[in-house]
This record gives structure tokens, C-alpha cells and sequence, in this order.
């Protein structure tokens, strides 16, 4: 009776510790302060009252918030570079499509570091690589670079990255993989789509409101990813059954990555789930 006892604190304590890192990752209420920003009659984003004055004479004000004129969307982007010294985002000089929705067409530019300020929807990839040995799954982990402007020295996915203007996930896929890890293409050939997971987060950098679009791929345990571009320090191959230990830690891991954690320890049937509390409420938010 006891140990029965103690499972079920340890589940109802692991529990409780995922439905908090979920909740931490989908903290923005909107719209709250922020205003509607459109392309046309097409919702895009919002943009905090400062930033909305900032945009007078490009964008006209309407019932409903913001908008800009769509023969005005090719121009975006450069108003938003001008903007950001005086708003504090810093120009990555790597542009995103701007959609209504995540399927919708493309409206416009704009580079990644201002999708935050502009609350523009921002799409990523995460791939999850793991290898089975007769213990169990084990999961590969990157630890980031110290340089990193975003989450610094903190834990992350094999490879992770945001989906540049005319690309497709796939195809980012690919690219990150071979830039992040040394990943050949040929390894990924068996890569596959998974889930895609939402959030609307307000962080430091402003309001994000992204699509994670994850991949598992199963690798062969004479296979080791190496650093390729600087942005990663380092690989480590855990037992998957020790990533709840990593979670658990402390703010270790790189903030939307403890979904894609979560995610895949429930695909995989490592984290206890008991009425799939965990599962309905990483999939709460719908994608855009």
C-alpha cells in the first residue's frame, strides 16, 4: 500500500511539474494592453500602445485596431528596422514570412527579430534524435551556446530552428540539421512530422506566438552529431527516462523545448499520464 501510495505522489508531482511548464509557455492574455495590427482585413499580430503610435502614417487606425494598407506591406519590414533602436529588438537580418494563419498566404516580410515586438506569428523546427538500446530510448540533447542571445548554456533539441521566408519545414529541416549537428541528409531520411505545437508567450523579447513543428527520427547508435556552426557547445546522449530528472531541475532547458520534451515522452510512453491530463493540455492551444 505504500509504495502504491508513493507512485501516485510521484505521478501527481510530475504531473503537476508539466502542466506548470506548459503553463509558463502560454502566459500572454490577449490582447490585454496590446492593439490588433492587420494587413488589409487579415489579422497578423499585435503591437503594445507605444509601438502602434510609432507606426502613425503607415498604419490606419480601424474599429478593430491597426492596419496596413496591403499595397503598404512590401514596405514593413523597412519601417520595422527603423523602429527597432528606438523599440529595442535587434535586426537579424533573417527574414519570415508574415501570415494571418499558419496555412494563409504570405502578406509580407519581416525580419525575426522584430516578430516579437510586432506579435507576428513565427513558425520553428524541432527534431527530436534518439537511438533504442536494450535499456531503453535515449535521447540526444544540445547544450547551447554560451553566445546565444536567446537562452543561453541551456538545453535544447538535437537541432531546433526557425523557418526562414520561402522555406518549408522540411526543407529547414534539412538545413538546420546540416548546419547545427553535421546531420547528413541522407540520416534523415526517415525523419518524420510528429505534432506541432502552439504558445503565446510574453518574454523579454515581447509576445510570441509560435508553431512548433516537431520531427522524431530514430538514429543509429554508432551515430554521433557534432557542433557545425557555433551554436551549439556540446551534444549528450541521455536515457530518455532522465529527462523528466533534467525537467524537473530547474530552469535548465531552453523554454519551448520543455513541450517538445513533453511531447515526446508521452508519444513514447516514458511519462506517466493518468487521464491524459499532460496530453489535453499541451494540446489546449490550437494552431494558429
Amino acid at each position: 500500500m505504500g509504495e502504491q501510495n508513493e507512485a501516485r505522489h510521484t505521478s501527481q508531482l510530475t504531473t503537476a511539474l508539466c502542466l506548470d511548464l506548459i503553463a509558463r509557455c502560454r502566459n500572454a492574455r490577449l490582447p490585454g494592453e496590446r492593439i490588433r495590427l492587420s494587413i488589409g482585413a487579415d489579422h497578423i499580430g499585435y503591437v503594445k500602445p507605444d509601438l502602434a503610435a510609432a507606426l502613425e502614417g503607415f498604419a490606419t487606425e480601424t474599429d478593430t485596431g491597426l492596419s496596413i494598407d496591403p499595397r503598404n506591406a512590401p514596405r514593413f519590414n523597412e519601417i520595422a528596422a527603423a523602429l527597432a533602436p528606438t523599440f529595442g529588438f535587434r535586426i537579424r537580418r533573417e527574414d519570415f514570412d508574415v501570415r494571418s494563419r499558419t496555412e494563409g498566404p504570405v502578406l509580407a516580410i519581416l525580419d525575426r527579430g522584430a516578430l516579437p515586438a510586432f506579435g507576428v506569428i513565427g513558425l520553428g523546427v524541432h527534431l527530436n534524435g534518439y537511438c533504442r538500446r536494450p535499456d531503453g530510448i535515449h535521447l540526444w540533447i544540445a547544450k547551447r551556446s554560451a553566445t546565444k542571445k536567446l537562452d543561453p548554456g541551456k538545453y535544447d533539441n538535437i537541432v531546433g530552428g526557425g523557418i526562414s521566408a520561402g522555406m518549408t519545414p522540411r526543407e529547414t529541416l534539412i538545413k538546420e540539421a546540416a548546419e547545427e549537428a553535421a546531420i547528413p541528409e541522407a540520416t534523415l531520411a526517415h525523419a518524420t512530422e510528429v505534432s506541432r505545437i502552439a504558445y503565446m508567450m510574453d518574454r523579454a523579447e515581447g509576445l510570441r506566438r509560435d508553431l512548433l513543428v516537431c520531427y522524431d527520427v530514430e538514429l543509429p547508435e554508432s551515430f554521433t552529431p557534432t557542433p557545425a556552426d557555433g551554436e551549439v557547445e556540446s551534444f549528450q546522449l541521455r536515457p530518455a527516462a532522465e529527462i523528466l530528472d533534467l525537467l524537473a531541475a530547474g530552469d535548465l532547458v531552453k523554454f519551448n523545448v520543455n513541450l517538445v520534451l513533453i511531447d515526446f515522452l508521452l508519444r513514447h510512453e516514458i511519462l506517466p499520464d493518468p487521464g491524459g491530463t499532460i496530453a489535453t493540455a499541451l494540446a489546449a492551444q490550437q494552431p494558429f
